[in-house]
């Protein structure tokens, strides 16, 4: 089932993955690649039409992204944003310059061309966010002005070379009316047929699995998380047969640092809700025994990622030796991979500059020979939580805030002990409790409790105690990237705090964390 789509080559912006996402939300898949791709990927993708995207460099930069001019010449419409207007001008034989007055922020575009199909059904004015030190100053031949600042060239095109491109971002919100242009673009010009929904989706991914797997077998490492839990569903769906049995067999390791209840919820979630074929291993005492005495907070990251991998492998090894006395052999592993993180594995300067490697289930793929697949890989977090839900699975998967891969490790200070995992336990169940209670859970990115290594003195019933801090955290945020404290209500912390000191038996102190992101992380550690 071929999906048509609108390829963004990404030369280095910030807002990249937002021109994907504001074409998804036409119903158009839209994909990012680097500037570089060669034209063969970029055909692999259907594409109907191209995006050139918004970057940091000046067109006659040492060493600035150009495309391969040959991306004018596929015979599809080709759109360019701010840098994109800038590499189509140049590449095309215009001339670019240093802007006279460099604009960024709020500005006001005038329109100049009333038969413009880009802006079709748009007001004469338009209010847009602007982010450019270079203009265009000489239009390519065949190319018209239809749009301009008091400043400078705002829109240009050649609709007979099926062309077009603005100096500002539509695809911020800061933009207004900038949905209305990218849909003018993918609908009208590009004539994308708006079919790219949850359901097609589902059909092509299932259909995709089926014809990739045969009659083969798979393993899916679960954490309990929206993503791999979505992925292992999706591909369940496909790998049943006409019995009903499934073929992909799930691993779901307890590692000491879940949440309260944790375990035994993603197991009736999972297994006894949805069906999915799941083998729980408690592997508590052993992640313990290699986190005693680590204090430092890369460590005990590496710690928990290699004893993940060494647990995950033996019950790999014991499914495989079922799966071949049975007569089959695995062969596939299903990971969790959202979109972003193949754009961030993939980087738009070339090889050199990788932002940073693919992070999920690290070294096992090679390590067991195994082929994988990744059903999520095209989607945003918001779209794999529609999807969960097309698939009819529970909400209290699919809203789960996200949660650390090495778990409460990152968020107890100091040395990890059972004692410690289990008074923080007590206290983020606390946090998230009353967070839901005051129907806030699921417009905060995260809200978690942090144990401090700190101990003070308190008084409790006319005893003094000496106990440890408990600090809370709760962020707004898009994408994890930046985030803001969220000023929660003066009651929810007060009723937080006494729940906390009252009934958790070691911790006497609370504190509230109102640092951002930068220029803190949202983690401690």
């Amino acid at each position: 089932m071929e999906t048509q789509s609108i390829v963004v080559l990404d030369f280095g912006a910030q807002y990249s993955q937002l021109i994907a996402r504001r074409i998804r939300e036409q119903k158009v898949f839209s994909v990012v690649l680097p500037f570089n791709a060669s034209l063969d990927e970029i055909r692999s993708y259907s594409p109907v039409g191209i995006v050139l995207s918004g970057g940091p460099s000046s067109v006659y930069d040492k060493g600035a992204p150009h495309a391969d001019k040959k991306v004018f010449e596929l015979g599809v419409p080709v759109l360019g944003i701010c840098y994109g207007l800038q590499f189509m001008v140049y590449a095309l034989g215009g001339r670019v310059r240093p802007a006279e007055k460099r604009e960024y922020g709020h500005a006001k575009v005038e329109l100049q061309a009333a038969d413009s199909q880009l802006f079709q059904g748009l007001p004469k004015l338009l209010a847009v966010w602007m982010s450019h030190g270079d203009s265009a100053e000489e239009l390519p031949p065949g190319f018209r002005l239809t749009a301009k600042t008091p400043n400078a060239i705002a829109a240009i095109e050649n609709a007979e070379r099926r062309m077009w491109a603005v100096q500002f971002h539509p695809e911020v919100h800061h933009t207004p009316l900038g949905s209305d242009i990218l849909r003018n673009f993918a609908l009208n010009i590009c004539g994308a047929s708006p079919n790219w929904t949850g359901q097609h989706f589902i059909d092509a991914t299932v259909a995709s699995v089926k014809a990739l797997v045969g009659s083969g077998r798979a393993i899916c490492a679960l954490s309990g998380g929206v993503d791999s839990s979505v992925a292992a569903v999706l591909v369940d769906r496909a790998m049943r047969d006409s019995s009903g049995k499934s073929r992909l067999t799930c691993v779901f390791v307890n590692n000491g640092v879940l949440r309260k209840n944790e375990f035994e919820k993603v197991q009736k979630n999972l297994r006894d809700n949805l069906g999915l074929h799941l083998v729980a291993v408690d592997a508590t005492d052993r992640f313990m025994k290699k986190l005693a005495g680590v204090t430092d907070p890369e460590k005990k990251r590496k710690i928990i990622g290699k004893e993940f991998i060494a647990v995950f492998d033996q019950q790999a090894r014991r499914i495989f030796q079922e799966n071949e006395k049975a007569g089959g052999r695995v062969k596939w592993l299903v990971q969790g991979t959202l979109y972003p993180d193949v754009i961030e594995s993939r980087s738009v300067r070339g090889p050199s500059e990788i932002i940073k490697s693919h992070h999920n289930v690290g070294g096992l793929p090679e390590k067991m020979k195994l082929k994988l697949i990744e059903p999520l890989k095209d989607l945003f977090k918001d779209e794999v939580r529609r999807i969960g839900r097309d698939l009819g699975m529970p909400e209290d998967i699919l809203q789960r805030q996200p949660f650390p891969g090495p778990g409460l490790a990152v968020r107890i200070l100091g040395e990890v002990t059972k004692e410690r995992a289990d008074l923080l336990r007590e206290c983020d169940d606390i946090v998230v409790g009353e967070i839901k209670k005051a129907g806030l859970y699921q417009k905060i990115w995260q809200s978690f409790a942090v144990l401090l290594p700190v101990m003070s003195v308190g008084v409790m019933g006319d005893q003094r105690t000496y106990a440890y801090t408990c600090a809370i955290r709760a962020v707004h945020s898009e994408d994890g990237m930046t985030a803001d404290w969220v000023p929660l209500p003066y009651e929810v912390l007060k009723t937080i705090s006494n729940r906390i000191v009252n009934e958790v038996r070691g911790v006497n102190r609370v504190v509230y964390d109102i640092t951002s992101k930068p220029p803190g992380t949202i983690e401690w550690e």
